[in-house]
């Protein structure tokens, strides 16, 4: 069965980096999104991108929030959420196009409840180095 996935995404002034998270995550091999963009009370042009996507792709859904802090935008986006599962994306991050595939794979797979990926970090002389490798799935 294709599930919904919500994927909250928290913003605070992050224009610099946000078309090429949201790009990332609109361009996932696995297609049954809902993407919540959660801003929180940005005051760069981060509000005006959030709405230029949400125009554009009928999955993206966005919240324009008063700051309350990384926590409370979270919050915000998951009460929103109407997923079967939950995914978070930091709104300066990017990611890799078949990340979403083989996450609800290896639930599935597991018949698990949570399942986490590793990363590769890239600072910002352009160096890449790795972040965490293992991958995880969980029953509750």
């Amino acid at each position: 069965m294709n599930k919904l996935i919500s994927i909250i995404v928290p913003i605070y002034n992050i224009e610099k980096y946000l078309d090429r998270c949201v790009q990332s995550i609109i361009n996932q091999t696995y297609q049954n999104l809902e993407i919540i963009l959660v801003d929180d009370g940005s005051t760069d042009s981060s509000p005006q991108i959030c709405n230029k996507y949400a125009d554009c792709d009928n999955r993206v859904k966005v919240i324009h929030k008063t700051n309350g802090g990384l926590v409370s935008a979270r919050k915000a986006g998951f009460q929103k959420a109407t997923g079967d599962y939950i995914g978070n994306v930091d709104g300066d991050d990017w990611i890799e196009p078949e990340m979403f595939e083989k996450l609800v794979d290896a639930l599935e797979k597991n018949n698990a409840d949570f399942s986490q990926c590793g990363y590769f970090a890239e600072l910002l002389d352009g160096t890449k180095k790795n972040g965490k490798q293992e991958n995880i799935c969980i029953t509750f």
